[in-house]
This record gives structure tokens, sequence and C-alpha cells, in this order.
């Protein structure tokens, strides 16, 4: 799997309009953080009890059409989790994963604050709150 800072997933994502854009924080995180502008959100995790979305594999093959081939970039508020489900799509068959690394939020800095550091947010990359 590769790993590109927010800003190279961005370009890669404008270079490569086969690629399939996956937000894989909870709901909430997706709906009321906000997210970034053209991702799918297929939670990986997802709350009240964070237990693993057993469908996860089989909705981001739907997005791809069926194809294991097509580019798949995975963003999630940190870069952990994404790299969890990055993990099992690559064990699924998935032939190119792209993880955003930082995620949409960042890591936490001194005062354990996201989005001051690095990440999509903070690297001012298009993004939307519903």
């Amino acid at each position: 799997m590769q790993s590109l800072p927010a800003k190279k997933a961005f370009e890669l994502l404008n270079n490569r309009p086969d690629a399939v854009f996956v937000d894989c924080r909870s709901d909430a995180e997706f709906y009321f953080v906000g997210h970034a502008v053209g991702s799918t959100h297929v939670a990986w995790y997802d709350g009240p009890d964070w237990e693993l979305n057993p469908h996860f594999i089989g909705e981001v093959k739907k997005l791809a059409g069926q194809s294991n081939t097509r580019p798949v970039v995975l963003i999630c508020r940190s870069g952990k989790r994404s790299l969890e489900a990055g993990e099992a799509l690559e064990q699924a068959g998935f032939k190119e994963v792209i993880n955003v690394l930082h995620g949409f939020e960042g890591d936490l800095n001194d005062k354990h604050q996201r989005g001051k550091l690095n990440g999509w947010r903070f690297d001012g990359l298009p993004w939307e709150q519903l």
C-alpha cells in the first residue's frame, strides 16, 4: 500500500479520474466534522460500539464497479484506520490502494488538538460539512 501526504493524494485524485475516494471514518465524523470534497463515505468502524463494518469490502467493490484494478484512495481522521482498511482491501485483491497520510484532521499537537499540524483540512484542500 502506498501512503501519500494529503496534497499528493489530492494531485493523484485530480490526475486519475478512475480513482475511488473513500472516507472510512464513522457516520458522525463524516457528517458533523466534515469531509473531503469528492469522497464517498463507507465506514470501516462505526458507533455506537465501534464495530467493524462487515460490508466494507463489498461496498468499496461496488463503488469501484467490481474492479480490483481501479485505484482506491482511503482517508480517515488521522491515517490509522485507513491503513487497516487498506490492508483488508489488499487482502481482498485490490491492486492499488493509497492511504492519505495524517488523514482529514491530522495528528494531535502537544495540546491534544487536531488540525494544527497536518492533514487534509490543514493543507487547505477542498472539504465541506453537511
